[in-house]
């Protein structure tokens, strides 16, 4: 089969879209055969050595993938051949095909199979990130940095679902247009940050940040932080990691939370499984729909991760195979 192969740890250009052998249906693992794969921002980092995962080489990067079952093994139970299915995946959603464990998969129906993958991982870190993370609340103020991104544009949507007021941050007029219109009550830039949140919440400061870009934009959202606030550390787009004044917490009693939304997806799969199903509910409710940017020919991915990489797309992007 077809699949994007990664030989070394090296830029992105050097990525190979070359063959593999298929995957095989043994235990309790299904064969997918892959509509859309979903492309992440540490995707791009696996790939150039830059993650916190370092597999062995030759790998197909990629770590969700919808599609329909082609076969299953002897210990599955609950899946069949035919069914439309989506799948978390440490590796190999890049590719015509991928093996997954049944555990880690779920039915789709007839939901489209790039906002299935969206579902998975961006509205799957933005959930648990203001669910179990930051415990939001009703009426309580949430500041989205990176907006109109995959998992901005999910925790807007989110935020708004628990009842939250929420200021979206984002770096253009187009992309602040992407998160009004998703809803957010508020679009700011970068700009001044510190002092027009201080400003928007009356001097009395932020409640929840959801963090996905670091750097200077981090250090104003923690002069921002209201008593008892909780800043949520996502991911660092902007490329730097910044270093924390621990006597800002001290000081204004808030706490900085680290959300690796993989970790938990290891660690509590049962609330995993629980997020999921609700997430799936929200979307036949029409509560949430993903923002897909676009649907790119799988022999693009290196391509499409340069501009993940570098802050160019919103939304989720999907590779077709």
């Amino acid at each position: 089969m077809k699949a994007i192969i990664c030989n070394a740890f090296a830029p992105l250009d050097h990525l190979e879209f070359g063959d593999v052998p298929d995957p095989q249906a043994t235990g309790d693992q299904v064969v997918i055969r892959v509509e859309a794969a979903g492309v992440n921002y540490p995707d791009g980092l696996l790939v150039q050595g830059l993650y916190q995962m370092r597999p062995e080489h030759p790998f197909v990067p990629g770590m969700e993938a919808a599609g329909v079952v082609e076969s299953v093994g002897p210990e599955v139970k609950r899946l069949k051949v035919g069914d439309r299915v989506a799948t978390i995946c440490s590796l190999g959603g890049y590719a015509e095909q991928v093996g997954a464990s049944e555990k880690l998969v779920f039915p789709i129906g007839d939901m489209d199979a790039a906002d299935a993958c969206a579902l998975l991982v961006a509205f799957g870190t933005s959930h648990h990130a203001l669910k179990q993370r930051a415990a939001l609340k009703q009426g309580e103020t949430l500041v989205v940095l990176g907006a109109a991104g995959a998992t901005g544009v999910a925790a807007i949507q989110i935020g708004k679902i628990m009842g939250a007021r929420v200021i979206a941050v984002a770096s253009s007029d187009e992309k602040r247009a992407i998160a009004r219109d998703n809803g957010a009550d508020e679009a700011i830039g970068y700009e001044n940050l510190k002092d027009r949140l201080k400003a928007m919440t009356g001097g009395k400061g932020v409640d929840v940040v959801f963090d996905t870009v670091g750097g200077d934009a981090f250090d104003a959202c923690a002069r921002s932080m209201g008593r008892n606030g909780r800043l949520l550390i996502v991911g660092f787009a902007g490329g730097e990691i910044p270093k924390f004044p621990v006597n800002l917490a001290l000081v204004k009693e808030f706490s900085v939370v680290g959300v690796f939304w993989g970790n938990f997806t290891r660690n509590e799969p049962q609330v995993y499984a629980e997020n999921m199903q609700e997430l799936l509910g929200w979307y036949r409710a029409g509560k949430v729909k993903p923002l897909i940017e676009g649907r790119y020919p799988l022999a693009d991915a290196a391509e499409v991760l340069t501009r993940v990489l570098g802050r160019g797309a919103v939304g989720k992007i999907a590779l077709i195979p």
